[in-house]
């Protein structure tokens, strides 16, 4: 557990975790598996533990989707903590990201471009994952 599989988002321009929208579906665990499985092409995704790892209120800036306008808004985020299988395929899902890619703790740090995800959310992530006794 010494690199994380990061996907460089569309929207955002910067490399940042897997993730996706519930959009009203009650197991998250569930979701965040096949967002992770759906936006980095690998198949084998694992929870190391089945609770909730981070929950963070963040911020979203106004952007444009798919040619819409979408407002500034609040999104709950809810992180568990998943384990792929580096040997597998990776490929980028075109609406939502241009790169995937595996990176040691150190480097993902350096490829996110959003400072406050940067220093507020991933460091602490990193972090807690580090301190776990698995």
């Amino acid at each position: 557990m010494d690199r994380v599989l990061m996907a460089y988002h569309n929207i955002y321009h910067s490399w940042a975790w897997t993730g996706g929208h519930a959009d009203g579906e009650k197991d998250l665990l569930s979701v965040a598996m096949r967002e992770a499985r759906e936006e980095t092409g690998i198949k084998t995704v694992t929870p190391v533990m089945n609770q909730i790892f981070s929950l963070e209120v963040l911020t979203v800036d106004g952007h444009e989707k798919k040619g819409l306008y979408v407002p500034s808004h609040l999104h709950l985020n809810v992180t568990y903590l998943l384990k792929g299988d580096d040997r597998e395929e990776i490929r980028n899902k075109e609406d939502e990201n241009s790169k995937v890619g595996w990176f040691s703790l150190n480097d993902c740090l350096e490829a996110v471009n959003e400072p406050w995800m940067k220093e507020r959310i991933y460091k602490k992530l990193i972090e807690k994952m580090e301190n776990l006794k698995i």
